[in-house]
């Protein structure tokens, strides 16, 4: 029996993706201190009502520093490289504050929705120089009471061949950028960039986080490259890749021969299903290909995968909530998931990209943060099909938002 002092909170009535009946968990500390059905002790309680209990959402891959752009630019923008370039003139004029305003928005949106933990990709290059990274930085310090935010450094726009962006990495990273990423496909020397992006890995001990491949022609890609330096540099399970669109591309045969290289790496794919949707196959003229990469089978064949926002109502993706319940759901959809995969895509925003992130502390056990959110559904497969609302969350044991259920009023 647990003390009757032990605790500072209480969430009662609990169910969990591993229960078959409710249960209590008790918080102490900002942690879990115990997860029993029926905790007999003093504290401040919430009622869960029996609805599903999971340890919060994880974004993998998201854009703070250019989302809500649109009134600025407009969404007609035809390919990736219009989006690119759209995005390019707009930076140079970014000011710390309005970066920050614009991130806040979304990070506002994404805590309400359920989201704890979070990689947000941020440019690093001479045109926004590092007025981004210091935005987000602050970002990352004021949100922390409800959000963990992990910073992921990156050259957009190429590395070789833009002069200033290598020596501006070095200096994020110096001063608190905690992942690299690289854009490879935007280099004159895509080799040559993804070496340098992972001397800069192995010189500060970060893990990388690319953005790779993102067009649906399989003649060539850049994705063996990856996984030999992985493996050259013993970097196995601590690189994953964004888009991977030539995947979704790929006969069978290749399909299965490219799956198999990126188990044995341990090189991990996060899809992007609002953007690779919006932006592949916009040059055909019937019959669009889907662009988007199987995460869920990739999965069940051994390779680490993980759904994530990516963009958010901006010419990349003019759309967006930075719902990660709502992109699992509509990469169901896409996918053509079927129902007893449905798990499969709950795991996608949640345990998967823990994983992924390398985040050891991720999950509801006991010694572990109580990070929290509440669903308004008992079984974690109406998560994915029916969308219910997140009715409440925690972080380190305190209560950060609540969302009232709607009442209807019947006619008297």
């Amino acid at each position: 029996m647990i003390a009757r002092t032990a605790f500072d909170l209480i969430v009662r009535n609990a169910m969990l993706r591993s229960s078959a009946v409710t249960v209590d968990i008790g918080v102490a500390g900002g942690r879990i201190a115990a997860i029993e059905p029926h905790l007999a002790c003093e504290a401040l309680e919430v009622d869960a009502g029996g609805r599903l209990a999971l340890p919060g959402f994880v974004d993998t891959h998201i854009h703070l520093d250019k989302a809500c752009l649109l009134s600025r630019c407009g969404h007609d923008h035809g390919s990736l490289g219009d989006a690119i370039r759209a995005v390019s003139a707009m930076k140079r004029e970014f000011t710390v504050e309005d970066v920050y305003a614009r991130g806040a928005k979304v990070i506002e949106r994404a805590i309400v929705h359920g989201t704890t933990r979070m990689r947000t990709h941020v440019e690093i290059d001479p045109r926004i120089g590092l007025r981004g990274f210091e935005a987000v930085k602050a970002l990352k310090r004021d949100y922390a009471w409800a959000l963990d935010l992990s910073l992921c450094v990156f050259p957009q726009e190429g590395l070789t061949n833009d002069p200033g962006s290598e020596e501006l990495l070095v200096q994020a990273l110096r001063d608190g950028g905690e992942v690299i990423g690289g854009c490879p496909y935007t280099d004159t020397d895509p080799n040559a960039h993804l070496e340098r992006i992972f001397n800069l890995a192995q010189e500060f001990d970060v893990d990388v986080d690319l953005h790779l491949d993102f067009d649906l022609d399989p003649s060539w890609w850049h994705l063996e490259e990856v996984c030999r330096q992985t493996e050259r540099r013993n970097y196995q399970r601590r690189v994953a890749i964004g888009h991977a669109t030539k995947l979704s591309a790929l006969p069978p045969a290749r399909l299965k021969a490219a799956t198999g290289r990126l188990a044995k790496s341990g090189v991990a794919v996060t899809v992007l299903p609002a953007t690779d949707l919006y932006l592949m196959g916009r040059d055909a003229t019937h019959n669009a290909p889907r662009g988007l990469t199987l995460a869920h089978k990739l999965v069940a064949d051994g390779v680490l995968c993980s759904v994530a926002t990516n963009n958010v109502l901006n010419p990349f993706t003019p759309f967006g909530d930075a719902s990660l319940l709502r992109m699992a759901n509509f990469y169901a959809n896409v996918a053509h998931v079927a129902v007893g995969d449905f798990d499969t895509c709950l795991d996608l925003v949640t345990d998967l990209p823990a994983r992924l992130m390398n985040l050891r502390d991720y999950g509801i056990a006991v010694g572990n943060p109580a990070d929290l959110v509440v669903l308004d559904t008992a079984d974690s497969r109406n998560a994915i099909a029916e969308l219910p609302d997140v009715l409440m969350g925690f972080k380190n044991g305190r209560q950060v938002f609540e969302r009232h259920r709607p009442v209807l009023f019947s006619p008297a």
